[in-house]
């Protein structure tokens, strides 16, 4: 049984802090309309403020919504943040949970980073939880123990059930924005060694059923040889999604 079989495949574009609101519309638009793959689940991630843009522009299409950020209160005093509550209210069914730039340059805890999981599966969003180690931590030999950490931290007193709400997205974040990437042997390789950790915080069931995403300067000329790989059900892009071509070469790799 191939993974397409097990494991649900998502190819998500985040687009962080960049487009217009015509620019957004005219890439969700373009996205949607050159889509020639159905095996595969395609997100997008706008800026919040276009999100209701982005969920007009993808209604009828295949393509589904999601943001880049939310609090984990359901409302509040908390000003400048986005509400679970908030997402759903606006058609977005996916939230990123963790990214390295929100732990490294916001400073956001793996405490925070755990009450958002849970948030987002008690409403019912699917948290897309982005793991991954600096470049010092893989030159130490730390890769795996600092993605273990994030992992179990993550997953903290989430059962069974939640955890199988959930995405997981290694982005090595020596590799996000520079250039580099992780080949894909490196690539599989966590995330082999992030399944086995599921399996050991959970079961094999469970472990088996979670998507794996790769997340790291992927390009369509890498694509192909990343997502040949077992174990990486997908991918989580960055520059590359901000381009309809170069996002629809990426969604439209075959094996």
């Amino acid at each position: 049984m191939n993974k397409q079989q097990v494991r649900k495949q998502i190819f998500a574009g985040n687009w962080k802090m960049y487009t217009t609101k015509r620019e957004a519309v005219e890439l969700a638009i373009g996205i949607a309309s050159g889509m020639n793959i159905i095996d595969r689940e395609v997100v997008l991630f706008p800026p919040s403020v276009y999100a209701t843009c982005v969920v007009d522009a993808c209604e009828g299409t295949p393509v589904k919504v999601g943001l880049q950020n939310m609090f984990y209160e359901k409302e509040g005093a908390y000003t400048g943040e986005l509400s679970p509550r908030m997402l759903k209210d606006v058609g977005a069914g996916y939230v990123l949970v963790g990214h390295s730039e929100r732990r490294h340059i916001f400073g956001e805890t793996d405490e925070l980073i755990h009450k958002k999981v849970i948030s987002a599966i008690a409403f019912d969003i699917i948290p897309v939880l982005c793991v991954g180690e600096l470049l010092e931590e893989r030159e130490l030999g730390k890769s795996e123990s600092t993605v273990e950490s994030q992992l179990i931290k993550a997953f903290a007193e989430i059962g069974e059930q939640g955890a199988r709400k959930a995405v997981i997205a290694y982005e090595p974040v020596w590799a996000i924005g520079t250039g580099k990437v992780a080949t894909p042997e490196i690539a599989e390789s966590m995330h082999t060694f992030i399944r086995n950790t599921l399996k050991k915080l959970y079961n094999d069931s469970v472990a088996m059923t979670i998507p794996v995403l790769y997340g790291g300067s992927v390009k369509p000329d890498n694509i192909a040889g990343l997502y040949a790989m077992p174990n990486i059900d997908g991918v989580l892009v960055g520059g590359a999604s901000l381009t309809v071509q170069s996002f629809l070469d990426i969604i439209n790799v075959t094996l």
